[in-house]
């Protein structure tokens, strides 16, 4: 006999559209993307489905293994997936989440960082993804390389295994840069790059975070005779037989754990120059700023994730006598958390029609601050979304200990915090443009909020101390972030958001944990929008 009834549980977020975000589909609209509103739908309601969450789920606990050896001795070198993971591979790029983006009409890139941002049931399946899709503008520096290789890298099949690129129906790009001893500092890389007589590189040494190594091809830095160069490395040499990339073991990580990271030999591998010699991290930067604005899609993502789950669960949870989305105290959370997304999101669909519209000067700043901060912001984030489910969102069953998990690593992931900041003062000295055309953006809604107003003129102000700017490198990088969301929402965001965030980013009345906003704020508007449409 039953000892009681189960009751005042939490149905699961299951059956709904994803994209029926509003801040997503106005700005895909906005940013030129909107000719790809339906395929996004398409993807969201997929990524509602208790299949695409089984996915998600069975990969990350069935995480990849590395197979070095056969049963007979033999080097092999391969990575072994659970089958939920080629599903989640199919579909992204089925649906052209890598690297269809260059070949598609004006809005595409728009239009694939809407689906990178709603296909969230998985964050380690991204990473080759994302890398595929960062590839093909630094593979362009080796237009004959580019002619062989970018038909398959932006090919919509998805055909895994260890063969002949050119035998392959579609192929997944990777990238090899970080050393034990340089970490960011690539500069100090010691791996060698010997040129051979028929144009080739012999490439020897260690790299200490090779992403996605069961990728067909892999961008590499290594020192060759004029300086560190970018080279495009194989795994399957065009006769068919192996390149000598040894896979040493995987990377036990704190989260991302369905996607395989592994130390990496090279022993005389066989690789092709991408670039002139001695211009490796201009060339391979191409590839880098395009991580870099997944990382903010993918922060932006996760961040919505647990804003959806956060507001469901208090949709349908009573506490006290009443449902928590009712209770005042829990109202100011869930607002709090919702213009954060927000002003995420809009952000990050900015910075992907800057991408569309070739905005290099706005973007060079934007992308960098925004790399900064909204990575930054997500952990915090996601903590407290999962706060919001109390015990229930403690145990992994509720799939939110995974999101929080993986919320630092877009923050780490292409240059840390630190990085990101010193980044921005770099670009701040050596192209002054990129500030101009950096307060031409912010400044289109001038006039429009007297606390943004303020705020700008603060943070101008706070450039002109240059004997201490880069210590304060993270505060001036902090606000450049939120004066250029604050814009961005003023102009195009809902206005109980758009006030919400002036009266607590940059004016103040805000405290330093979420659900701290002033009273005033338009709690019920702000909270509808984040609610999912399920049932």
């Amino acid at each position: 006999m039953p000892t009681h009834e189960v009751f005042n549980q939490v149905p699961p977020l299951i059956g709904h559209d994803v994209a029926d975000d509003p801040a997503l589909l106005d700005g895909i609209f906005r940013e030129g993307g909107g000719w790809a509103a339906e395929a996004v739908h398409e993807l969201g309601r997929l990524a509602g489905t208790e299949q695409a969450r089984e996915w998600g789920r069975l990969a990350n606990e069935h995480p990849p293994v590395l197979r070095t050896h056969d049963r007979y001795g033999r080097r092999v070198d391969e990575v072994e997936f659970h089958p939920a993971w080629h599903e989640l591979m199919r579909v992204a790029v089925g649906h052209g989440l890598h690297a269809r983006a260059w070949t598609e009409r004006s809005g595409a890139h728009v239009a694939r960082a809407a689906k990178f941002y709603v296909w969230r049931v998985d964050a380690g399946h991204g990473c080759p993804i994302s890398m595929t899709y960062a590839a093909v503008p630094a593979l362009r520096h080796a237009p004959e390389l580019a002619r062989q290789y970018e038909p398959l890298l932006t090919s919509d099949t998805y055909d895994f295994g260890l063969r002949t690129p050119a035998d392959k129906r579609g192929i997944l790009a990777g990238m090899s840069m970080t050393e034990k001893q340089g970490g960011s500092d690539v500069r100090a890389n010691t791996t060698r790059a010997v040129p051979q007589p028929d144009g080739t590189y012999l490439l020897t040494g260690h790299k200490w975070f090779t992403s996605a190594p069961m990728c067909d091809v892999f961008l590499v830095l290594a020192q060759a005779p004029e300086g560190l160069t970018c080279f495009l490395l194989p795994r399957v040499l065009p006769d068919g037989t192996r390149n000598a990339i040894r896979l040493q073991r995987l990377k036990d990580k704190l989260g991302n754990r369905s996607n395989a990271s592994a130390e990496v030999e090279y022993e005389e591998a066989v690789a092709w120059r991408v670039g002139d010699e001695g211009l490796g991290v201009r060339t391979i930067i191409e590839m880098v700023n395009m991580t870099r604005l997944d990382c903010v899609v993918g922060a932006a993502a996760g961040m919505r994730e647990g804003l959806v789950q956060a507001a469901h669960h208090a949709a349908h949870r009573q506490a006290f006598g009443r449902y928590l989305v009712d209770q005042p105290l829990m109202r100011n959370v869930l607002a709090d958390l919702a213009v954060e997304s927000e002003a995420a999101t809009v952000l990050m669909l900015r910075l992907a029609g800057a991408t569309d519209r070739g905005e290099t000067a706005f973007k060079r700043l934007g992308l960098a601050v925004s790399k900064y901060w909204v990575c930054k912001r997500w952990p915090a984030h996601a903590a407290e979304a999962l706060e919001c489910l109390g015990g229930n969102g403690y145990v992994e069953d509720s799939g939110m200990p995974r999101l929080f998990r993986e919320s630092p690593l877009n923050g780490i992931w292409e240059g840390s915090g630190n990085v990101s900041a010193l980044d921005v003062l770099r670009a701040m000295v050596k192209e002054p443009e990129t500030v101009e055309t950096f307060f031409d953006e912010v400044g289109l809604a001038s006039g429009a909020d007297a606390r943004l107003d303020a705020a700008v003129r603060e943070v101008k102000d706070s450039l002109a101390d240059v004997a201490t700017i880069e210590l304060r490198a993270r505060r001036i990088v902090e606000r450049l972030a939120l004066v250029l969301q604050g814009s961005l929402l003023v102009r195009h965001g809902h206005p109980a958001v758009a006030d919400a965030f002036c009266a607590s980013r940059l004016d103040g009345d805000w405290g330093r944990a979420f659900g701290t906003l002033p009273a005033g704020v338009d709690f019920a508007a702000i909270i509808e929008r984040a609610r999912p449409k399920t049932g």
